[in-house]
């Protein structure tokens, strides 16, 4: 098994041991996100999670275990299983050809507050102000107005994954999320990183993602929990 791939199958961990290493917050074997930045938590051993799980519960009320195929442990006595996310992991193979016609900006600091309320209102619940300082974020605006976003979040020395790929509704159908896709794409590959992304299965923006390269490799799968 090469580096990336050992790294491949468990996102989280590395990230958090590598590039976003500043961010992490670690009980024993286990490590979880600044929950100001990210509600991410990973772990090799499940025997572990219990006791971590309570502990970062009192920094926030809920969180996400992200896993390819373990189950964590929890005291159900103070955490309940909110809803697991059967998910997936794709790896770019070869970028297809897209044009460009779109004006793609390099958001900034002066950009969080848009990026924040569009994409809470696309896909409410995870999304973090603080999620900005991840990665870079990209986006297009229409008459002033930003209107649909890709971004950077984990990271290694060796991979950057593409998320939240979000446009207004008013904008749908016009090509957008595959321009910025295949932008963020592009942007990966100069840093000579792989670019990877995470969907749920049976997600319809899959087959745009497989027409840009990106081929299905795993199951990676999030479990919701929440402070009772």
């Amino acid at each position: 098994m090469t580096a990336l791939e050992q790294q491949l199958k468990n996102p989280v961990w590395y990230s958090l041991n590598e590039t976003h290493k500043k961010f992490a917050v670690k009980y024993k074997e286990v490590l979880f996100y600044d929950q100001e930045v990210c509600t991410f938590g990973a772990f090799f051993d499940e025997d572990r999670t219990t006791a971590a799980s309570n502990q970062y519960l009192k920094t926030t009320d809920s969180f996400f275990f992200v896993s390819e195929n373990k189950t964590p442990k929890v005291d159900c006595a103070n955490v309940f299983l909110e809803k697991k996310i059967d998910g997936c992991q794709m790896v770019l193979n070869e970028l297809s050809d897209v044009s460009i016609t779109e004006e793609i900006v390099l958001l900034g600091d002066e950009h969080i507050n848009e990026i924040y309320d569009l994409v809470w209102l696309v896909m409410p619940g995870y999304y973090r102000r603080r999620t900005f300082e991840m990665g870079n974020y990209y986006g297009i605006f229409k008459e002033g107005k930003l209107v649909s976003i890709t971004g950077q979040r984990m990271q290694t020395n060796l991979f950057i994954e593409v998320s939240a790929v979000v446009t207004h509704p008013d904008f749908t159908r016009r090509g957008l999320a595959k321009q910025l896709i295949a932008h963020t794409t592009k942007e990966i590959l100069k840093e000579n990183k792989k670019p990877i992304l995470h969907t749920n299965k049976g997600n319809s923006a899959i087959p745009l993602y497989e027409k840009l390269g990106y081929t299905l490799t795993r199951d990676m799968n999030w479990w919701l929990y929440r402070r009772k």
